[in-house]
């Protein structure tokens, strides 16, 4: 089976989006052929070498990931943010909210969820 590909841009068009590997921002596909880019510019590609060869050094496995308390806890406030939106869009359906406000509450949701991808 074949893709569907862009004809203008040739890329395919059901290949997922791509993200930095460091701090999570979305990054463009580009039309040219050759290896996909990993990160979004040179700091973030920096960063994350940096990262690497610390983690060499200090002996922990390469899929390691290390957070400060103030970073595991500032993770758990963005978790229980997208929780309670999640909740409030449930409760408001299960209230008979109006579309529109539904609308608006997932809307929401979503800007949560996004936000939280940005682990960085």
């Amino acid at each position: 089976m074949s893709e569907t590909v862009d004809l203008l841009a040739g890329i395919p068009r059901n290949t997922p989006p791509q993200h930095c590997g460091w701090c999570g921002r979305r990054l463009e596909q580009a039309a040219a052929k050759g290896r996909r880019r990993r990160y979004c510019g040179q700091s973030c590609r920096q960063r994350a070498y940096e990262r690497r060869t610390a983690l060499q050094r200090s002996g922990l496995p390469d899929d390691a990931v290390v957070l400060s308390d103030a970073e595991l806890a500032a993770l758990q406030d963005r978790l229980f943010q997208l929780r309670c939106a999640a909740e409030d869009v449930a409760t408001a359906a299960d209230d008979g909210a109006e579309s529109g406000e539904l609308r608006r509450m997932a809307l929401e949701l979503v800007r949560s969820a996004r936000e939280l991808e940005r682990l960085r």
